[in-house]
């Protein structure tokens, strides 16, 4: 069966986006071995900054004007504390553990959509939510003993990546992709430097090509993902994204001898089910409005 040139192309650009976030969590689990957090992600937003700033360059600056800095501030708050439990997640928690709980951002956004957007509740956003539910018990086991700081600190990481998305839907009512971006990383720089002061320590040589490395891909993860959603539907592109769970786990094993986990996989499977039946569920209603 041939493929659409269109899909396929598609198809091309979510696999460069799957490789990028990889790279981004071995980048993250090589460096905090010896880094903090907070000098992880100011370094990182220095050489994100500088890439931007070559990008801009070839655009008039009146489209960086926004009216809404109080929303870009609270947004990137937000990203940042949300990307700190990230990078904590991934030093405690075996690889395909934090992907897995990743997943459950969109449930956590769809939620926030709801409350504060003024979005309503349907049948595909219940079956999330229930599945969503299911996915997170099966994968902290609250039966099996206390659930692991780790865990919980993932869990945090992916609410404030869902409050994060319901925050950049609001934004883009009035602003460009590449005013949200521009301000997150200036944004990000500013609080990144402010907290890296109190744990500041050198460099050290090796450091910087995971470094150079986390900033790239955490550029070209997004841009690849971007490119994709345009080019074919989000019900077409976004089933690949659970390919990050058996990839990110299998890195795990290879470099780090993590073994994996059937209650991991089995939660992750109902989260991302419930997930693409949501998705699937907005497409067809979507597509009788405007039939």
């Amino acid at each position: 069966m041939l493929v659409r040139p269109d899909l396929a192309k598609a198809i091309a650009w979510m696999l460069g986006a799957l490789l990028s976030f990889t790279a981004m969590v071995v980048s993250v689990r090589e460096l905090s071995v010896g880094m903090h957090a907070f000098e992880m992600l100011f370094i990182r937003s220095v050489i994100g900054i500088a890439v931007l700033m070559a990008i801009v360059s070839f655009r008039p600056w009146p489209h960086l004007r926004t009216g809404r800095i109080a929303g870009h501030l609270a947004r990137n708050v937000i990203h940042f504390a949300g990307q700190v439990f990230w990078i904590f997640g991934i030093a405690l928690l075996p690889l395909a553990t934090v992907a897995a709980i990743e997943f459950t951002t969109p449930i956590w956004g769809g939620i926030l959509a709801v409350l504060f957007l003024g979005e309503r509740m349907n049948r595909g956003r219940w079956v999330a939510f229930a599945l969503g539910v299911a996915g997170m018990i099966s994968i902290l086991q609250p039966g099996a003993g206390a659930v692991s700081s780790g865990a919980l600190i993932m869990l945090a990481c992916a609410f404030c990546f869902g409050a994060t998305g319901t925050t950049t839907k609001w934004l883009t009512g009035s602003e460009s992709a590449l005013t949200i971006v521009f301000y997150m990383v200036l944004i990000q720089t500013a609080l990144g430097g402010v907290a890296s002061i109190f744990v500041w320590t050198p460099v050290r040589l090796g450091d910087w090509p995971m470094l150079f490395a986390l900033a790239l891909t955490g550029l070209s993860a997004h841009y690849c993902m971007s490119r994709a959603l345009i080019l074919a539907d989000a019900i077409l592109v976004m089933p690949m994204e659970f390919l990050r769970l058996p990839l990110t786990g299998l890195i795990g094993f290879l470099l780090y001898r993590e073994g994996f986990e059937v209650a991991t996989m089995i939660g992750a499977a109902l989260i991302f089910s419930g997930s693409f039946y949501s998705l699937n569920h907005e497409n067809r209603v979507a597509r009788k409005i405007a039939n």
